[in-house]
């Protein structure tokens, strides 16, 4: 499968925290990883690294059997976000310096036309097949006010605290990651992507970048230029997979 991924700096941060990630297991299986550091929170990258490095690890050496069904992929995926978000935790208690870090999480497990995913935060994932849909919901302070109705849907993409997260990995012992399964047969591309990409670019500049007939490196390269020249205000990552059956 053919995928790109990018994690640009952006023009106005002096430090990266995010990291991204694609590994593969000998059978063909995927696993897509996108940890946002928490702005604002002491060493969010060291939270983003160590999630990554750690499930990436976990990923590779575990027993192939493990991933036979949705089933197993789902229960691997919970109880390893839950192993590795403890990990941060006690990282973080134990070093006064990285006291309150956390990260955003998408981890998503690919293979043959379908996708088991783990969501935490206000990272993305979108698919693209001629329109493009949001996955993931983001667990964010704004949509708690959406779901209690006391704004609506529309209030919250301008809203103040837009970008106030409810939910991350690493700042609490235990965390329950949000679990999505569906399938990729009928879809041409999947983003998963850190919020320095989809707070500057609407959908429909996702969408008419994505479809474009450049090659997924060019589109990847696009994609972080238009965020920058919007102004680049934070870290922009993501990792661009072409799901087309030409191009597996």
């Amino acid at each position: 499968m053919q995928y790109v991924l990018e994690s640009d700096t952006g023009k106005k941060r002096k430090i990266n925290e995010d990291r991204v990630a694609v590994l593969k297991r000998p059978e063909g299986l995927l696993l897509a990883l996108v940890a946002d550091g928490m702005g604002g929170h002491n060493a969010g990258d060291v939270a983003s690294q160590m999630t990554v490095d750690t499930l990436g690890k976990l990923f590779l050496e575990e027993n192939p059997e493990s991933f036979l069904t949705v089933d197993q992929k789902k229960t691997w995926l919970s109880l390893n976000v839950q192993n590795v978000n403890r990990l941060v935790y006690d990282y973080s208690e134990q070093n006064p310096g990285c006291k309150g870090m956390g990260t955003t999480l998408i981890a998503a497990l690919i293979e043959a036309g379908d996708c088991v995913m783990c969501h935490i935060g206000d990272s993305r994932a979108y698919v693209i097949n001629g329109s493009i849909e949001q996955l993931t919901r983001d667990h964010s302070y704004v949509n708690v006010l959406v779901d209690s109705g006391e704004i609506s849907q529309e209030e919250a993409e301008d809203h103040p605290k837009k970008n106030w997260i409810v939910k991350a990995l690493g700042t609490d012992p235990v965390i329950d990651g949000e679990i999505l399964h569906f399938s990729t047969e009928s879809l041409s591309f999947m983003l998963i992507c850190s919020d320095g990409l989809s707070n500057k670019i609407t959908k429909e500049e996702l969408s008419s970048i994505i479809l474009s007939e450049s090659p997924l490196t060019q589109k990847g390269a696009e994609l972080v230029k238009l965020a920058n020249d919007m102004g680049g205000e934070d870290n922009i990552s993501f990792v661009l997979l072409s799901l087309k059956d030409e191009e597996v």
